[in-house]
């Protein structure tokens, strides 16, 4: 049984890497930049969002008797610019779309820069092509008004409808502006009063925190401790330039660590190995059967110059295929490259190395975190 090692062990894989879908992480020696897996705490983006109109449609508007809100809002809107006493009868536009826009704030944005804003659909209009967003104020979490937007939108979908048919392409009832929203108000954030600085690690792992608390002490002394496994505190000395400090710390390089990991997407067949996966000694069989139906039609006609009829007569063929099912034996802290080279010799498909891999975890022999999307 040991000669068929080598041809399980160079197959348990490329059907991961290559025609399966499957992908093979390699070794994480590499170092990264701390900036590339880490942000400062309190250095982030803030969430904006408001309502407002979208005029200036060609028909593909909200109606205003299904979207109620979109009626309240024009009334709203021609009353403040002075046009007010119309009636529901008046009202009979399907050039107007009721809408949400939602922005980023980055961090630091000063007065007078712009934001692209993302425009979408509230009511039941088609289609937002052509259409122009008037002033738009955009409020943060507390309620207060950080941009205010306007503009004309640009839509990446489009939208076509005849008597007996319609095309959709993209989403149509969702757009964009860039630079649409123009910052009013700042968020403050003083640097340069702060004591010390919290370094937040995208992925939290004790080891990675720690390798990044010694890389900071090892080239700016002893000012970095670990407080957890996703955070890392650094204390700045008085009349210390912080931002200058942040520069150097973000371009410092560390390896990271992470768990080993077995991610499988079932629906595309794409596997993904950490390198760090490791497999216990197992013996493993792979067989299937195939059963394959083959129909075929056949028509009987009658002779000519006589009574009868004309009959379909289905001709049916099936066969069953089994292929051979042998034991190999995977020996114990198998490597990843092992692993792929097994799965690539036996030729084995992207489902039936996901039934392998879920079978060697169910057997406890895989060592690694086993997660299906």
């Amino acid at each position: 049984m040991a000669g068929h090692l080598p041809r399980l062990l160079p197959a348990l894989a490329l059907a991961l890497a290559l025609g399966l879908g499957a992908i093979a992480a390699p070794p994480s020696a590499a170092d990264v930049r701390i900036k590339d897996i880490a942000q400062f705490e309190g250095v982030r983006e803030n969430q904006l969002v408001g309502y407002g109109l979208v005029v200036g449609l060609n028909g593909t508007g909200d109606s205003l008797r299904n979207s109620p809100f979109t009626e309240r809002s024009i009334e709203g809107m021609l009353e403040r610019l002075g046009v007010g006493n119309l009636t529901d009868e008046q009202m009979r536009t399907q050039n107007t779309a009721a809408v949400m826009v939602t922005a980023m704030l980055p961090p630091f944005a000063r007065r007078g820069s712009t934001i692209d804003v993302v425009v979408s659909s509230l009511g039941d209009a088609t289609s937002l092509r052509g259409g122009t967003l008037i002033v738009t104020p955009l409020t943060g979490a507390d309620g207060e008004v950080y941009a205010v937007s306007q503009g004309p939108i640009a839509v990446a979908g489009y939208a076509a409808q005849g008597a007996n048919a319609s095309i959709v392409e993209g989403v149509p009832t969702v757009a964009r502006i860039e630079n649409g929203a123009t910052v009013e108000n700042e968020i403050d954030f003083d640097l340069a009063a702060m004591n010390s600085i919290r370094i937040a690690l995208r992925t939290p792992d004790f080891t990675t925190a720690k390798r990044v608390e010694q890389a900071i002490n090892a080239h700016m002394g002893s000012i970095a401790r670990t407080l957890d496994s996703g955070t890392v505190e650094v204390r700045s000395a008085a009349k210390v330039d912080i931002p200058g400090m942040l520069a150097e710390i973000e371009g410092l390089r560390v390896q990271p660590d992470a768990i080993a990991k077995v991610v499988i997407d079932a629906r595309s067949g794409t596997i993904v190995i950490g390198s760090e996966v490791r497999i216990a000694e197992v013996a493993v069989s792979q067989g299937g059967l195939t059963v394959i139906v083959k129909e075929e039609i056949e028509v009987s006609q009658p002779e000519p110059i006589s009574i009868g009829n004309t009959v379909i007569v289905p001709q049916t063929e099936v066969t069953v295929e089994e292929q051979e099912a042998q034991f190999s034996i995977l020996e114990g802290d198998v490597s990843l490259q092992r692993l792929v080279d097994g799965l690539n010799a036996i030729g084995v498909t992207a489902s039936q190395t996901i039934s392998i891999l879920q079978a060697i975890k169910a057997a406890g022999a895989l060592h690694a975190d086993l997660e299906i999307i």
